[in-house]
């Protein structure tokens, strides 16, 4: 099952790149923005609940296609490409294994554990 959902979520990465493609950028803004949404790992400076709201909200789909949308709806191409790349960054992480974060602590995610504890 682990491999079908990591399948999947490159699939989606895909799915943005393509999209990232229609914009008319030049290519290399595509990697040079695509990390950027880790800075929300910032929130971890204020403790496991900040940490984990403020990474959970920068690394859910449905904030990534809503600023997506809001993009098209506005004519905004900046707001398009915030979207693509909180997509891309989003499903480009859970292929790693890189979940949504429980305010247990960073390693604790949706996916499972990650990190030295990990257990198979």
């Amino acid at each position: 099952m682990k491999k079908i959902l990591q399948l999947e979520e490159a699939a989606l990465f895909l799915a943005g790149l393509i999209l990232f493609l229609q914009l008319n950028l030049t290519w290399w803004w595509f990697p040079l923005l695509l990390l950027v949404p880790d800075v929300s790992m910032l929130g971890y400076l204020f403790g496991n609940k900040i940490g984990a709201w403020s990474y959970n909200f920068a690394h859910h789909k449905a904030v990534a296609i809503i600023v997506y949308f809001i993009g098209i709806y506005t004519v905004n191409k900046n707001l398009e490409l915030a979207g693509i790349i909180l997509f891309c960054h989003s499903s480009m992480d859970r292929v790693f294994g890189y979940g949504l974060k429980y305010i247990e602590g960073f390693s604790k995610t949706h996916l499972g554990i990650i990190g030295k504890h990990k257990t198979q």
